[in-house]
């Protein structure tokens, strides 16, 4: 962007913010994003931030993507979740040939959802897979109108394998008639993300509408899908967590204008605001990095994908602790269901749960950083 101006989706996002905020209390009682809001934040392009433009989609840097979805998550975490899994999933379109994509975007108001854990089972049947399984944290699925899901590939009743011996594993795409949505989703946090299990059963997948997020390349050849989904995925959590955390320190700041605070707690107060500022820049300075790289060599090394993955990790456990700060902060009223400190509180420590964000992530970049042999395949 130049000249100061922002992205469509930004300056959308920004003028639904209070809409969505203002119905966030609605939005944790239905344990789901209400279908009407889904449909206008559809209709208006947010859930084609990631979507290639040769589909009709805003293919925006994953800079741009990010702050979209912290707005978003200001305004209601859960809703920032929503977008930011509608989003990162339909980066996968962009594996799939063109034709193939354009008619799943036939509606470009589509949303897309699902899980990219392999808790599927498919078996190659010609042209089609036929595919049976059961997913959990199917955010968003109540109004998706196609849902992927992970699945391990089964070849003569054993585990197909890969030449490097590991698992053949691909992302099938079903239409949601296909699909059953279970009412499982009775959680602590992010309690209106409708993250409940889904399933199909017996299912025929064309070819075509199967991904492999390790062996298959994009046929789109924008820069943003040098990006790899797995590191697209980690980075849309840490913004949405960013976002989250913001809001929680701005609802302490009015919570704390009827107070008279103390020195340790204006002290405290000022670190957690230079705690989660300095997270985000370099979170933002590595995105820089590699988005810098993607552009001039349309690929992004394993030691600054590991660099991303790590600070989008230090940005989610950092925003935790920023919330978690607020909270104690706020004192005994922040308890009450009435105040956002709690469900802010709750919902900063559901996403510290997510594995791209892991404790074991330190582990895997720590061992790119120093050289260590490392399976790669999930940064």
């Amino acid at each position: 962007m130049t000249g100061g101006q922002q992205p469509e989706a930004l300056a959308t996002a920004k003028a639904l913010a209070a809409s969505i905020a203002a119905r966030a209390d609605e939005i944790e009682a239905a344990r789901r994003l209400p279908a009407d809001l889904a449909k206008q934040m559809a209709d208006a392009g947010l859930f084609r931030i990631a979507v290639p433009a040769s589909l009709g989609g805003q293919e925006l840097p994953p800079a741009d993507i990010m702050r979209t979805l912290e707005v978003v998550a200001e305004a209601d975490a859960a809703v920032g979740w929503c977008l930011m899994i509608g989003s990162t999933t339909a980066v996968s379109l962009a594996y799939m040939p063109h034709a193939t994509a354009a008619e799943i975007l036939t509606d470009l108001a589509t949303i897309t959802g699902g899980a990219f854990a392999p808790l599927g089972k498919a078996v190659r049947e010609g042209d089609h897979y036929r595919v049976s399984g059961r997913w959990s944290w199917g955010s968003g699925t109540a109004n998706c109108g196609w849902i992927f899901g992970g699945c391990t590939i089964l070849q003569d009743g054993a585990v197909k394998t890969l030449p490097d011996g590991k698992p053949d594993q691909r992302m099938m795409l079903f239409p949601a008639r296909d699909v059953t949505l279970h009412d499982t989703w009775h959680a602590a946090g992010l309690k209106g993300t409708g993250s409940g299990d889904f399933s199909v059963s017996d299912v025929r997948v064309p070819v075509e509408r199967s991904v492999s997020l390790m062996t298959d390349r994009p046929v789109e050849q924008g820069a943003l899908y040098s990006f790899p989904v797995f590191g697209l995925l980690a980075l849309g959590i840490a913004a949405v967590a960013s976002g989250n955390a913001r809001a929680a320190l701005r609802a302490l700041q009015v919570s704390l204008a009827s107070k008279k605070p103390r020195g340790a707690v204006l002290a405290e107060f000022a670190q957690s605001q230079v705690r989660l500022a300095a997270a985000r820049a370099l979170l933002f300075q590595r995105v820089a990095e590699a988005w810098a790289m993607a552009q001039a060599d349309g690929a992004i090394d394993l030691e600054t994908r590991a660099s991303l993955r790590l600070a989008a990790t230090h940005m989610v456990r950092t925003a935790a602790d920023v919330t978690r700060s607020a909270y104690d902060l706020g004192g005994g009223s922040a308890l009450y269901l009435e105040s956002p400190l709690q469900r802010r509180f709750r919902d900063a420590h559901a996403m510290t749960q997510h594995i791209m964000v892991a404790p074991a992530t330190y582990e895997l970049t720590g061992r790119v950083l120093l050289g260590l042999p490392t399976d790669a395949s999930q940064l």
